[in-house]
């Protein structure tokens, strides 16, 4: 069992509480950026563009270099097209017709898309208790989704389509646990990843008339963006910090947080509101995220 002072535990709960709040608020500030026409492709850039930059100062403070075999280049590549290029170009799109709060309760689904993926890729077994957490979080799909279920009658195209990001980053995880990053950290990993995603998107921007001049940065929308990409990084920063300190079954506890922040900001920022089928539905992502978490195998307790 891992022993941390009682200090320590409050360290690593506040910096929980922190990630939760700041990856929370990147809904939000996603629905500002697209809100007055800005594509996703040009989107999608900038915020690589950006993140690269940021990532660059941190392997340079950590003294740490990009790596440029053909393994390592296969791994970002990964990483930006699963983990960055897909889930965004639908995130950005859902976030056109669906509230902030919404996107942040379908994000939750991630540890339960993870379930079944891992199953398929013979990286698991087969729990009771997780498939049931995996039915409790579709429930909370089709609580939102199914007409008439909640005020906001929303589109179920749209709906489905915000769940694509999710199934992006749970298989994102799963590939990463499967063939590994080619002995590169965490920080290498998303600097390579998101300069290469950049290159990819630079030309893609241009070609389909998305592109976003940089003076654009200087609005409400592109400083939403730039603030978003900014927090993102920080944020990522903070949560291999924390795996590192207090392991991985406690720093995943941050999904809760996201998601109930995400629907916090969206009250506060863009002044949405929901029905209770909403409130429910949020109650079962929850639940669903609690079953389908593996269990610790050492737990974070005070010496």
């Amino acid at each position: 069992m891992s022993q941390h002072s009682r200090r320590e535990i409050i360290v690593f709960s506040a910096v929980l509480i922190v990630m939760g709040a700041g990856w929370g608020a990147t809904q939000p500030l996603a629905k500002i950026a697209v809100s007055t026409g800005y594509k996703h492709f040009g989107l999608i850039f900038w915020q690589l563009f950006v993140g690269a930059l940021l990532m660059a100062v941190i392997c340079a403070l950590r003294g740490t270099r990009l790596p440029r075999g053909r393994r390592q280049i296969g791994v970002c590549l990964m990483v930006a097209t699963v983990g960055t290029m897909i889930p965004n170009t639908t995130s950005y799109q859902a976030a056109v017709h669906l509230p902030s709060g919404i996107l942040s309760i379908l994000l939750s689904m991630v540890p339960m898309w993870a379930f079944p993926i891992a199953l398929a890729m013979k990286l698991d077994q087969f729990s009771a208790r997780r498939f049931f957490g995996l039915l409790l979080g579709l429930c909370g799909v089709l609580l939102i989704a199914a007409p008439g279920a909640s005020a906001l009658n929303l589109s179920v195209f749209w709906v489905l389509i915000g769940l694509v990001s999710g199934i992006c980053y749970g298989l994102e995880g799963n590939l990463v646990a499967k063939f590994g990053t080619a002995g590169m950290d965490p920080f290498q990993v998303l600097y390579g990843a998101s300069l290469m995603g950049a290159v990819i998107m630079f030309p893609v921007a241009i070609a389909s008339g998305q592109w976003i001049a940089p003076v654009e940065g200087l609005t409400r929308e592109g400083s939403a963006l730039v603030l978003a990409s900014v927090i993102h990084v920080v944020v990522y920063a903070g949560y291999v910090w924390l795996v590192g300190r207090a392991g991985s079954v406690f720093a995943v506890q941050v999904s809760y947080l996201v998601t109930g922040f995400g629907v916090i900001w969206a009250k506060l920022i863009l002044d949405e509101a929901y029905s209770a089928g909403i409130w429910g539905a949020l109650l079962l992502m929850f639940a669903g995220m609690y079953l389908v978490q593996p269990r610790a195998k050492a737990a974070l307790a005070p010496a």
